[in-house]
């Protein structure tokens, strides 16, 4: 009996894993779709119908059980004596892509459950797969299509697809989501963050369409260690031998038929010596990759990066990573970036400051802020959000975070311009968390071994003037990255010119983070916190400390752009704002952008 006890609860303990990884809630689980906007698809961004819904009144009944006739049905009274307590309406609405909280004041500090709703037709068609595809939703997204459960997403800045082509009907259909953005401690990120929970679908909502047997994913690349050969996949939806595919970059003058194996997919390599991206010639390839009658056409780009000594080497040249952390805070208004000419703008004033890299903090931004980047020849420092305090012991929390590291991964592995992949921000040194980042780093390397590896970590003060890196994941990153706030949390301006650095590996050091909060337009001498000045006088005195380091091969300034934060209350001054960014949240440059920016004109002069 003790036995088929035992043996009951493990089942209960494993199925209840795969639940929160999605495994028993995500029907027709689907690989994500590679270059969405490169395929037939169709928006469904606009006005949706919404329902505010703090009680979860429409997901669960009084008894806290999932309710078969929640939100979900869309049910509408039969007769003038039907009880009905909810409805979706065109008076109540929310913007898609967009968050909650800024569209309407009544949501501001709301975090909990909303129901979006909307409507669709489509005429279906034998030969095509449709799939309804998230940019991203926050936090957790519960799908339905038609009054049937479709799947479940966690994570709030990965995007993920369901092929609904049995579930979707000829002709009317309507999608209900109910996004759910409350805040627990199993979940990436946890409870504690030093940013805004923007609650919604805050990025594109898609219809797909593909051919039954199509191109599901694809790898394009230069090969790694070479200039003179390209390298890569493709592969289909299905696990079907013979099936010919053709690759070609016309530019390059290549056109190769290649034939699936028995898992549906065909590798590839060409000799091939493509002009090399850079931030200076930020060079782009058109690809097109076809099907029978698919053609998927995307943008790729071809250079190496690597590390030598304590040198970053951008295409077998050092290459000093001028950086700024950017969070995807929407320039002029606040709430979450939901357009590419937000993205474009942010990007803007980072070539302003004469960077050649953006630190995209702290989770994945938009695939519309990748391509944008790297577009403008921006490199990139990609993050999952495992920031503070995560529950480094709960498998089920390790098992949210390498799905999140996945998805990115997946999504942008055809993006030269990322040049690292970040696992983490700011996380205390225990035995757990080492174990828990040590996994990550190793499934990222197996997945991915022609891009550098990163996280935000932290020095240790070992006297009031003296920094060690005394951090176990130093062995398993390429850069050894930091945040430092001397000056700001900590320390007196004397102390810039008497601190002494222990980096002991033989590797460049970048530093991810540094800065100091000023509230534009306030000025005094640089000794009062707050002003201009004292902020414009921080960035001063830790660039010249840094620059004096050997290994200095760069940093990320934090932050581009003054951001909400419900951690910063302090009245007149940050008002619900981290006031960090070298620009106000009105666009407005303090005096630490020009300072940045002088700095890295003659960074820039030196490596010319």
């Amino acid at each position: 009996m003790r036995n088929k006890t035992i043996c009951k609860t493990g089942k209960l303990w494993f199925l209840l894993l795969l639940f929160f990884m999605g495994g028993l809630t995500t029907t027709h689980a689907q690989s994500i779709l590679q270059n969405v906007y490169g395929r037939a698809h169709t928006s469904l961004n606009g006005q949706w119908q919404s329902i505010v819904d703090p009680f979860d009144v429409g997901y669960y009944n009084y008894r806290l059980k999932p309710d078969p006739n929640g939100f979900f049905k869309n049910r509408k009274a039969e007769n003038k004596s039907s009880l009905l307590e909810y409805d979706f309406s065109d008076i109540e609405t929310l913007q898609v892509p967009g968050d909650w909280n800024t569209q309407d004041s009544r949501f501001f500090f709301y975090e909990g459950s909303m129901w979006y709703k909307r409507d669709f037709s489509y005429h279906k068609d034998a030969q095509k797969k449709l799939y309804l595809y998230f940019g991203a939703a926050n936090y957790i997204a519960n799908v339905y299509l038609n009054g049937e459960y479709v799947g479940r997403h966690e994570g709030g800045f990965t995007p993920f697809n369901f092929d609904i082509t049995d579930q979707v009907k000829e002709g009317n259909n309507f999608v209900v989501v109910r996004v759910n953005n409350i805040r627990k401690k199993e979940y990436v990120p946890t409870t504690n963050s030093d940013w805004w929970n923007y609650g919604g679908i805050t990025r594109d909502v898609l219809l797909v369409e593909t051919p039954t047997i199509s191109v599901d994913d694809y790898l394009v690349q230069l090969s790694k260690g070479s200039y003179k050969s390209i390298s890569g996949y493709i592969k289909l939806n299905q696990e079907k031998a013979g099936i010919k595919v053709d690759l070609k970059i016309p530019e390059l003058k290549i056109h190769r038929e290649l034939t699936t194996d028995e898992s549906g997919k065909a590798s590839f390599t060409l000799k091939a010596k493509p002009e090399l991206w850079s931030p200076e010639h930020p060079k782009l390839y058109d690809v097109l990759i076809s099907n029978n009658h698919e053609v998927l056409k995307d943008k790729i780009g071809f250079r190496q990066i690597e590390t030598k000594g304590q040198q970053v080497l951008l295409n077998g040249q050092p290459v000093f990573l001028r950086g700024i952390c950017i969070h995807e805070e929407a320039p002029f208004r606040q709430g979450r970036v939901s357009t590419e000419a937000e993205c474009r703008t942010l990007l803007s004033w980072a070539k302003e400051l004469n960077c050649n890299f953006v630190r995209l903090a702290h989770y994945p931004h938009s695939e519309a802020m990748v391509r944008a980047a790297e577009e403008m020849g921006l490199m990139v420092w990609s993050e999952i959000p495992v920031y503070w305090t995560i529950d480094w012991e709960n498998p089920i929390t390790y098992a949210n975070a390498s799905n999140q590291l996945k998805e990115n991964m997946n999504r942008d592995k055809n993006r030269c311009a990322i040049v690292v992949w970040s696992l983490s921000n700011e996380t205390p040194k225990l035995e757990a968390r080492d174990k828990f980042l040590i996994k990550l780093a190793k499934q990222a390397r197996q997945d991915d071994d022609t891009r550098l590896l990163s996280m935000a970590m932290q020095m240790t003060n070992v006297s009031d003037h003296e920094l060690k890196l005394e951090d176990n994941l130093s062995d398993y990153v390429d850069i050894l990255s930091f945040n430092h706030y001397l000056g700001w949390y900590y320390g007196q301006p004397k102390d810039y010119d008497r601190q002494i650095w222990d980096l002991p590996k033989d590797k460049p050091f970048f530093v991810s983070e540094f800065g100091g909060g000023a509230l534009y337009g306030k000025h005094g001498d640089k000794h009062t916190r707050w002003t201009e000045e004292f902020q414009a006088d921080v960035y001063s005195q830790n660039l010249k400390m840094y620059n004096r380091v050997p290994g200095f091969a760069g940093c990320s300034p934090w932050i581009l752009v003054d951001f909400l934060s419900a951690r910063r209350r302090l009245h007149g001054i940050q008002d619900f704002f981290n006031r960090k960014g070298v620009i106000s949240s009105e666009g407005q440059k303090k005096q630490a952008f020009y300072v940045l920016k002088d700095f890295y004109t003659r960074k820039q002069e030196e490596q010319k």
